[in-house]
């Protein structure tokens, strides 16, 4: 159906009105908001187990993305269909656990049903609802409030104005744990190994191959150094002291360039006069990141991973990079 210049107008307020009576109920919960949303972050922070999420339709949907809020964000957390309780999944729960029920109602019969259960169990038990006097707050060890006035269905049924209050204290609970606990960048990366900020903190460690690598001594000669890169296949070889510490790699690209400068001469030079003696090396505890940037500056296609004393560790190469997902 092609919609009118009017109704498309229509259209427009009514999802702005939308807007407008759910940014009202928020701004409400806002100011409701007392001591027992720091009750609720203080026993939450307590836990030494899990956060058990649970819910019924649109709250259980609700509750399902604030315990992967929670999960994503520092606290370990997952959710539970209530139904799915009372017919074994109770199991689920430990003592050490804390349950955080969400009904708009508070009181959903299927919920209504597991909550003597939950508490012969001894769990703390946290709810988000609207309904201060409900079997569910009446069951709670603390009650987050979440008063609306008003649905934004226009027949002011479907749960809208009040999923989103859900939605915005679950959201609240989990940046408040977050701040709590000092959450950094470093602890969120971890649960988001393949996205582009878990990768931005994986560390050379983690990718390099650990491998016996081609190197010579600093006075071997010109047939050593090309039977050391053809039996390693790598095409460099590494150069190291006594010590077992590289000073220098030489690669093709380096022979090449020395048959040049020298001619029939570069028979008679050693590793130490063909090498470069400033290869680009790096720790294992490098952040790949920077080592994608440091590829990508000098043009190379591999990098030697060392440790505190420069002996060889593995290989960083650019086929390992591209398979992660950096781009070079």
């Amino acid at each position: 159906m092609d919609l009118t210049k009017n109704n498309i107008e229509t259209s427009i307020s009514i999802g702005q009105a939308v807007f407008s009576t759910e940014i009202k109920s928020l701004e409400l919960v806002s100011k409701s908001l007392d001591e027992n949303f720091t009750k609720a972050v203080e026993l939450m922070l307590k836990v030494q187990g899990r956060v058990v999420v649970t819910g019924m339709g649109k709250s259980g949907h609700i509750g399902a993305k604030i315990a992967a809020t929670l999960a994503s964000t520092g606290t370990p957390s997952f959710f539970v269909h209530p139904a799915e309780m009372g017919h074994g999944d109770l199991g689920m729960l430990k003592s050490d656990d804390l349950v955080l029920a969400l009904s708009f109602s508070g009181n959903t019969s299927e919920l209504k049903k597991v909550l003597p259960a939950i508490k012969k169990l001894g769990v703390p038990l946290v709810s988000i609802t609207g309904g201060k006097e409900s079997a569910l707050a009446q069951f709670s060890d603390v009650v987050l409030h979440t008063p609306i006035t008003e649905e934004a269905c226009p027949l002011d049924l479907a749960p809208t104005s009040s999923t989103t209050v859900a939605l915005v204290m679950g959201d609240a609970l989990a940046v408040a744990l977050m701040k709590h606990k000092n959450i950094k960048e470093q602890d969120f990366a971890k649960s988001h190994p393949l996205g582009a900020l878990g990768r931005s903190f994986i560390q050379i460690s983690e990718i390099m191959r650990q491998e016996s690598l081609p190197q010579v001594n600093a006075d071997a000669d010109l047939k050593t150094i090309l039977e050391e890169i053809t039996a390693k296949s790598l095409g460099f070889t590494l150069v190291i002291d006594k010590d077992l510490k590289v000073v220098g790699s030489i690669t093709d690209g380096d022979l090449r360039r020395a048959q040049v400068k020298y001619s029939e001469a570069v028979f008679k030079k050693q590793a130490s006069e063909l090498m470069n003696p400033q290869p680009k090396l790096a720790t294992p505890d490098t952040l790949a990141t920077r080592a994608a940037e440091i590829m990508k500056e000098y043009r190379i296609s591999s990098l030697i991973i060392v440790d505190s004393d420069n002996r060889p560790l593995g290989i960083l190469d650019l086929k390992d990079m591209l398979a992660e997902g950096f781009v070079i």
